[in-house]
């Protein structure tokens, strides 16, 4: 009997394409300024590893939690939400 966990999954845009079987991912978050009650864009970047699926600069993409690879790399790319659209 297996039983398979949920594992964490945040939505980011592809920032850097720059590294083998690496992308760099930008995750944005909303949040209630605690005094003045303004909605306030927060950043994190995540090094997310890419195996079947290979995102593009700018596409907004799922990715998932993983056993850690390397000393920065815990995610991995699961599927292209949105790809980009190249102009010329």
């Amino acid at each position: 009997m297996s039983i398979q966990r949920k594992r964490q999954s945040l939505v980011g845009q592809v920032i850097s394409t720059k590294m083998n079987k690496t992308v760099n991912v930008k995750v944005t978050r909303k949040i209630s300024h605690p005094l003045y009650h303004k909605k306030v864009n927060r950043f994190k970047n995540y090094l997310a590893h890419v195996s079947s699926v290979v995102p593009e600069n700018g596409d907004i993409v799922k990715i998932n939690s993983i056993k850690p690879l390397s000393k920065l790399k815990r995610w991995q790319v699961s599927k292209i939400i949105r790809a980009t659209n190249k102009l010329g």
